[in-house]
């Protein structure tokens, strides 16, 4: 026999509540904030295990903005938050974070001789590949808000 409570009631809220619906899971936004997000983890721990630990700070930083800004997204902060400017905010992010994993990443290949060390150089060559993409196609979204914005501006319609 079933349960008479189960027949027709929703799931208890758990752990699931938390996870990011799937639509956005499938969305390019939210697969390149999770790659850097996942990336950026990885090359955390790789900097800890290595002799190049003072490089750790940059991807624990880059590993919690990526997370914020996923759940962001995922919750649709952006859109109840009008304040902040979040496409330009993530672009910043994206140019500063693939500069900042580039360069630490040829000091930990070139200056120390580690497997970590070089591992975490690889995967900050793919880091910054990943974000090198995500600033590029946020800079296309950007562009293309600003122009929409431009044409409503009161500057564009002139009185004599």
């Amino acid at each position: 026999m079933e349960d008479p409570e189960s027949a027709g009631a929703a799931p208890p809220p758990g752990l699931s509540s938390l996870l990011p619906p799937r639509e956005f899971l499938r969305s390019r936004k939210g697969q390149l904030l999770l790659a850097e997000s996942v990336l950026s983890f990885i090359i955390f721990i790789c900097y800890i295990a290595s002799l190049a630990a003072s490089f750790m700070m940059a991807p624990l930083l880059e590993f919690l903005l990526a997370l914020f800004l996923f759940f962001a997204y995922a919750s649709k902060l952006n859109e109840k938050f009008k304040g902040v400017h979040w496409p330009l905010a993530d672009f910043l992010r994206c140019v500063t974070a693939a500069i900042i994993y580039f360069a630490i990443s040829i000091a930990a290949v070139s200056k120390y001789s580690d497997g970590a060390s070089k591992a975490a150089g690889v995967f900050g060559f793919a880091a910054t590949i990943v974000f090198a993409i995500d600033f590029y196609i946020t800079f296309n979204d950007l562009v293309t808000f600003l122009k929409q914005g431009s044409s409503d501006s009161p500057e564009g319609r002139k009185t004599e």
